[in-house]
């Protein structure tokens, strides 16, 4: 069975080993995460990453908007010179129709492997709709794997919760599998959106600036964001994805309390508050500008 919480959950420490969980073609964010990621090897030790569902106006499907996903994903490892094989995996081709649908992909074996694999944690950080993820806790439990101590969830996905209602895009494409997220995760630090996420504003000025410049992954990215909208007149955007993998890159960018976990309502998707459940962490304040300006400096030394 999967352990259950019953400790508070650690902050990152030392170099880690992380997965990354992105559906990288549904904005423009994954693309800073997966870059700010790939550039932080001193930090991190990435192991894989998984191509994760979606589907909004840029995809006709949740599997048409992974397999984008995982196009993206590929155009960034070709960027950084950096072979994909056997690292860049497909995950879920649709969302999870109950409590106990395991969608079986690639990302879901090889997440299990690496899962078994040493004696260190893995993080995983799921920056999309969780269904890869929760289809990996719910194939563990099957199996009789035991994750305890193994897996260290980090979903950037809802809302804080002092408010009632949790709808955020992330939770809302897979509700199913956000809920069973709450309920299995061993060890959850959450990333809301509003007021958390939400502070990790740029603007095509700054980007062009700062970023354009330093070679063709600053230019790529500033592609991106600058095609996000046709009007940058007094414009900010959101990089939500950058608050989860800066997280596991520094924690002490972020600022978090240890809470009790909620649980969902799968009709309302209201947080339902359970004093009495498992201890989760929860994000309450990024330092937006040390996040940009290592995102910033990493790039500019990329490139000599």
């Amino acid at each position: 069975m999967v352990e259950i919480r019953s400790s508070e959950p650690p902050t990152p420490a030392g170099r880690i080993r992380m997965v990354l969980d992105t559906d990288t073609y549904n904005e423009i964010d994954d693309q800073f995460s997966l870059v700010h990621v790939m550039l932080s090897p001193t930090e991190v030790d990435l192991q894989a990453v998984y191509a994760a569902p979606f589907l909004n106006n840029r995809s006709s499907s949740a599997g048409d908007g992974m397999e984008k996903s995982h196009e993206e994903i590929l155009r960034l490892f070709e960027l950084l010179g950096r072979e994909p094989k056997g690292m860049v995996l497909r995950g879920s081709d649709r969302f999870m129709d109950s409590p106990r649908d395991i969608v079986p992909s690639p990302a879901v074996e090889h997440m299990l492997s690496l899962l078994a694999e040493g004696d260190e944690p893995l993080y995983v950080v799921a920056i999309g709709a969780p269904t890869n993820v929760s289809s990996v806790l719910l194939a563990a439990r099957e199996r009789n794997i035991d994750l305890g101590r193994r897996m260290r969830v980090v979903w950037l996905g809802g809302q804080p919760l002092h408010q009632t209602n949790a709808r955020e895009f992330n939770l809302m494409q897979d509700p199913i599998a956000s809920r069973l997220l709450l309920q299995l995760s061993p060890s959850l630090t959450l990333f809301p959106c509003w007021g958390v996420a939400s502070h990790l504003l740029t603007t095509v000025p700054e980007l062009e600036r700062h970023l354009a410049p330093l070679g063709p992954v600053g230019a790529f990215l500033t592609e991106r964001f600058a095609a996000y909208s046709d009007n940058h007149y007094a414009w900010a955007k959101e990089v939500w994805d950058l608050a989860a993998t800066a997280y596991v890159i520094n924690p002490d960018w972020t600022r978090s309390r240890v809470t009790a976990t909620p649980d969902l309502d799968p009709a309302t998707l209201d947080w339902i508050p359970q004093p009495e459940g498992p201890p989760m962490r929860e994000a309450t304040m990024v330092d937006r500008n040390a996040i940009f300006r290592d995102l910033f400096q990493k790039v500019a030394d990329f490139y000599g």
